[in-house]
């Protein structure tokens, strides 16, 4: 009966959601029988107008128990890329790695190999990345999500063709277990934000680091926060002035799981504790933090605790406070769902992309929300 009354509220609350921002419209972004879809937090959005490019991991479905991912480990994983040209109404698949074959030899441009498949050999980046083009996309990438080590690829080219693997460094840490996030500040300057492993060796907490050089070396800038007793893992991170960024983290100590804020207001080089977005995540889910056009923060998460809802908050005074949960979409079929990406459009409209199940051994697939955050209070 609580499991029913938690599925009656929430969809009362994705009704008044409805009737408050206009249609809630979901649709499919990859979803084929028997395979499983999952993590775009992992690999990245990039939106250019209407144009939105989002990575995901695709594999074969495998019940591994209720605490675990639905993934065959045993059999081939692809890392694919999912591009709308209609702001995120219809998508097409897109193989990088399938692409980069049909490149003529010489031209150093390469797919994104997943983890386990032949790659090409990383190499360190000889700079001269101009991370203010026009087309630009970037994409930071682990091998293991303890302890690296990772790589970069890029692309000038809306995420058609990559050049890469470019190795990063461990900066001093045990390994580097690399998502995408990263904020550009300029033609050869640009910040990333990602998860070392602890001096213990095990996952993790978060740094700053930076190139000023096209991406030819990278140094140390600061860690975000203390060494966590738990972890303290994937950052999403917005400007907010010309020296103030705020990044949301995914937090777990014990059996608490929230989204952590931290706040730097000298471009990275410090950070100071911002509070808590979101005090309960239920087993953890990590953060896509976007700045709305006026100014509001936009903040999804999944919900890993039926009623499996993937949901968000909105604040209008930069981080400091935020309004109550907003349910985007409820009745997922299990905890096998979430780590979310966002981009606004054009006409104001958020999209935010995530995977999804509609019960409990049923295929993971990755799903698209779309709504209008204009007259949803923050």
């Amino acid at each position: 009966m609580k499991l029913r009354r938690s599925a009656i509220l929430s969809a009362l609350v994705v009704l008044a959601i409805a009737g408050m921002c206009g249609a809630v419209e979901h649709v499919d972004v990859y979803r084929v029988p028997g395979r499983f879809g999952g993590w775009p937090a992992n690999h990245g959005i990039w939106s250019w107008g209407d144009e939105i490019l989002v990575g995901f991991s695709a594999g074969h479905f495998k019940d591994n128990g209720p605490e675990r991912h639905a993934i065959d480990h045993d059999r081939p994983e692809e890392h694919l890329l999912a591009r709308s040209l209609d702001g995120g109404r219809t998508w097409a698949i897109e193989n990088p790695a399938a692409a980069a074959a049909l490149i003529p030899a010489g031209k150093a441009l390469h797919g994104i190999a997943p983890p386990g498949l032949k790659e090409n050999e990383w190499r360190d980046c000889p700079g001269g990345i101009d991370f203010t083009h026009p087309d630009f996309a970037m994409t930071l990438r682990m091998t293991d999500a303890n302890v690296g080590p990772s790589r970069f690829y890029y692309s000038t080219d809306r995420g058609h063709a990559w050049r890469g693997p470019f190795r990063l460094p461990n900066f001093d840490t045990p390994g580097v277990a690399a998502r995408t996030d990263y904020i550009v500040n300029g033609k050869d300057d640009c910040l990333v934000f990602l998860t070392a492993a602890k001096t213990n060796g095990h996952e993790g907490r978060v740094l700053c680091a930076r190139t000023i050089d096209g991406g030819r070396t990278w140094k140390f800038v600061s860690w975000i926060g203390p060494e966590p007793d738990g972890f303290s893992i994937m950052p999403s991170t917005v400007r907010l002035g010309a020296t103030e960024l705020l990044t949301a983290l995914r937090h777990h100590e014990g059996s608490k799981r929230w989204i952590d804020l931290y706040r730097s207001h000298d471009d990275g080089r410090t950070w100071q504790d911002a509070g808590i977005a979101v005090p309960d995540t239920s087993e953890g889910n990590p953060a896509s933090l976007v700045r709305l056009r006026d100014g509001r923060l936009f903040l999804a998460y999944g919900y890993r605790k039926a009623p499996f809802d993937m949901r968000a908050r909105l604040s209008n005074d930069g981080g400091r406070t935020w309004g109550e949960d907003i349910v985007l979409r409820s009745g997922g079929g299990c905890r096998d769902l979430g780590y979310p990406r966002s981009v606004q459009r054009a006409d104001g409209k958020v999209v935010t992309v995530y995977y999804f199940s509609d019960e409990p051994l049923g295929d993971r697939y990755i799903a698209a929300t779309i709504w209008d955050p204009s007259n949803a209070g923050g």
